[in-house]
């Protein structure tokens, strides 16, 4: 087992006690240290992001996972984060997570904007110019979270 799966294993239960799931681990040389990024996010059932309060939580736990079984070995500095607005949403779970924001979907045809209302099975549901779209996800080459300065429960 590689360094990355041994700590996504640590990890895992450790940002389950602060209600988060692992999204990626990656470990870098950094010197004569290395550099843990665990990238964590909310489960797929929960709408948003992750708040600091539950990020330092696990944080917290994941450090005391790793240092209890010594992976890594050699001295490491751990950074945990989510991943934020700007990354790809490429996987159901990432646009489950997404529902009530605004995002840009590449499909097949063309570009399309409009707020994510659902996920149906395997279907993105949106609100375009005040109609329901179905876009099935398997038609999607990408999609993005637009960043809004004025959120809908403002609206």
């Amino acid at each position: 087992m590689d360094i990355s799966s041994r700590i996504t294993e640590l990890a895992t239960p450790a940002a389950a006690s602060a209600g988060l799931v692992v999204e990626d681990v990656t470990v870098e040389a950094a010197g004569k240290r290395s550099r843990v990024i665990v990238t964590l996010d909310l489960p797929e059932t929960e709408v948003g992001s992750a708040d600091l309060d539950r990020i330092a939580d696990a944080s917290r736990a994941i450090g005391a996972a790793l240092d209890e079984a010594n992976v890594p070995e050699n001295p490491y500095v751990l950074e945990v984060s989510t991943p934020g607005t700007s990354r790809p949403l490429t996987e159901r779970r990432h646009f489950m997570r997404a529902r009530t924001r605004l995002v840009t979907l590449t499909v097949e045809d063309g570009a399309l904007t409009g707020r994510l209302t659902d996920v149906d099975g395997d279907d993105l549901v949106l609100a375009v110019d005040g109609e329901e779209r179905r876009v099935p996800l398997s038609q999607v080459r990408t999609g993005r979270i637009e960043v809004e300065m004025k959120r809908i429960s403002e609206d």
